[in-house]
């Protein structure tokens, strides 16, 4: 009990302390976490807010150069340049764009199918045949073709 008095005071501030610093790295982790995502997200055609309230279409962003500003297209024919951190957040990613990560898995698939038609595993894929203009009339169905 006399231990607990003299050092309890001690002990409670230590484990205070170790509880601030894994609180601390969680939350500068988390806050990585999302500028890695802001950045993947900024690019070329993505909606965002700027800072000042401000909604604009980015034309170009450099996310390894930071001191390097961002076009940003705030109206047809209008380009602003705002230096690249004045981005708040990405409103609308832009869509049909392919992030580098999706683009390197598609290439190693790609490179793998190839390497399996060579091989002869597998079947290379047929391009599906055309349908005859007959079967798209309107108000048929596929397949059917229509009487005169």
């Amino acid at each position: 009990m006399e231990f607990l008095q003299q050092y309890g005071l001690l002990i409670l501030l230590a484990v205070l302390l170790v509880f601030m610093f894994w609180s601390s790295r969680r939350r500068q982790q988390k806050m990585k976490a999302e500028q890695e995502e802001k950045a993947r997200q900024t690019v070329p055609g993505s909606e965002v807010l700027l800072q000042g309230g401000l909604y604009g279409t980015i034309v170009s962003y450099d996310p390894e150069n930071l001191d390097q500003p961002a076009l940003v297209q705030i109206a047809p024919g209008v380009e602003i340049k705002v230096h690249s951190q004045a981005i708040l957040r990405v409103v609308s990613p832009a869509e049909g764009l392919v992030t580098e990560e999706e683009f390197l898995t598609a290439e190693a698939h790609q490179a793998e199918y190839e390497a399996d038609v060579a091989e002869g595993y597998i079947e290379p894929v047929k391009p599906a045949e055309a349908e005859t203009p007959e079967a798209t009339e309107p108000g048929s169905e596929p397949g059917k073709k229509t009487e005169d």
